[in-house]
């Protein structure tokens, strides 16, 4: 059997970076995303990347510190609202941008995982989502056409996996974790609890593991919240014991 687990990121990573690759990074926010391997990839220096995820992470968290280090050139995403640096290097030229509407991203991801080059889909017709694109009519309808992606490594962020990298995510933090699993050359994962092989449910494994390459356990998860919100709580609340 092929020896998947590693004892940390920066030997997961081992091997598989160079400057120029393309990675995606799973994530939502700041929701799943795997904050170790990011950390790895800072601390390896590489730079000149493509990266495809839903966002960006934050000025001086997730995504957002490779930003910082100078070593993304270029984002393919959705959403990039919540980083003040990625608005200023976008509009100052420095970083390219290829915006999506979300659930084409998460389509073409899919898409790549499948191997399909390419589909139709009526989001985006009669925007600037479709300049350059090709644009056809199906049943008196116009569809525009989106190519497929893949990435040379795929890093992705579970709540459980074995050794074997069947993996098990965690209510909203499986977002783009399972299909960007699939559409990587390369897939490694990190997980939060490493668990005997045999132990995962067969019927609850969201990721099988012919699909992740390397796994690890994760080191320390800071799982920071973009916006957090509280109120205060009233006396009588207080007294009953009333969660903010």
């Amino acid at each position: 059997m092929v020896r998947k687990l590693r004892t940390d990121a920066a030997e997961a990573l081992d091997g598989l970076l160079f400057d120029g690759m393309t990675i995606m990074a799973g994530g939502f926010g700041l929701c799943g995303i795997p904050e170790n391997l990011i950390a790895a990839i800072r601390a390896s220096g590489v730079k000149d990347l493509t990266v495809v995820s839903n966002n960006c992470g934050v000025d001086d968290f997730g995504l957002g510190v490779l930003l910082a280090g100078g070593q993304i050139r270029k984002m393919i995403s959705s959403y990039v609202g919540e980083n003040k640096l990625f608005a200023e290097l976008y509009l100052s030229g420095k970083l390219e941008l290829e915006f999506n509407p979300q659930g084409t991203l998460a389509e073409r991801i899919r898409a790549g995982g499948a191997g399909i080059p390419a589909f139709f889909t009526k989001t985006g017709v009669g925007t600037l989502v479709a300049e350059g694109k090709e644009v056809r009519e199906f049943d008196g309808e116009l569809y525009v056409m989106e190519r497929g992606l893949t990435a040379d490594l795929s890093i992705v962020k579970a709540h459980k996996g074995d050794a074997e990298g069947n993996l098990v995510y965690r209510k909203t933090a499986r977002n783009f974790n399972p299909m960007m699993a699939t559409a990587g050359k390369v897939c490694v994962a990190e997980v939060e609890h490493l668990v005997e092989i045999g132990t995962l449910d067969k019927d609850h494994i969201h990721t099988p593991g012919i699909y992740v390459d390397r796994v690890l356990k994760g080191a320390a998860y800071e799982k920071r919240i973009e916006q957090l919100t509280t109120r205060t709580r009233s006396a009588e609340g207080a007294a009953a014991g009333e969660e903010v």
